[in-house]
């Protein structure tokens, strides 16, 4: 009758190492599209166009536009109003754009808001 060892076969580390690789070409993959996301950008507008703002992939603003008739001394609220709509919906479509692009690498799997 033979013994056996420990709890260690032959072949059984095969699988692990073939996961271990598909997390680095995740890991890669998911880099490279941070990367693209910061050129990547994304436009919303507000009050039928008069505010506008410009969004990264990376949910930074990098340009905002006002339309000079929307600039009104007496009715500053609403200019606020304006901007604050423009950015939150960009910021919302840099969000959604991000989702998409890294369920594309992880296979839509949810690693918690990692990226």
């Amino acid at each position: 009758m033979a013994k056996r060892s420990g709890g260690f076969r032959p072949g059984m580390g095969g699988g692990m190492q073939n996961m271990m690789q598909q997390a680095q070409r995740m890991q890669a993959n998911i880099a490279r599209v941070q990367e693209e996301l910061e050129e990547k950008e994304v436009e919303a507008s507000a009050g039928g166009g008069v505010v506008s703002a410009v969004v990264s992939g990376k949910k930074v603003l990098k340009n905002l536009t006002i339309a000079q008739e929307v600039v009104d001394p007496d009715d500053i609220e609403m200019l606020q109003d304006l901007i604050i709509a423009a950015v939150n919906e960009a910021m919302a479509k840099a969000e959604q754009l991000s989702e998409e692009e890294m369920a594309k690498v992880t296979g839509g799997m949810n690693l918690g808001g990692l990226f």
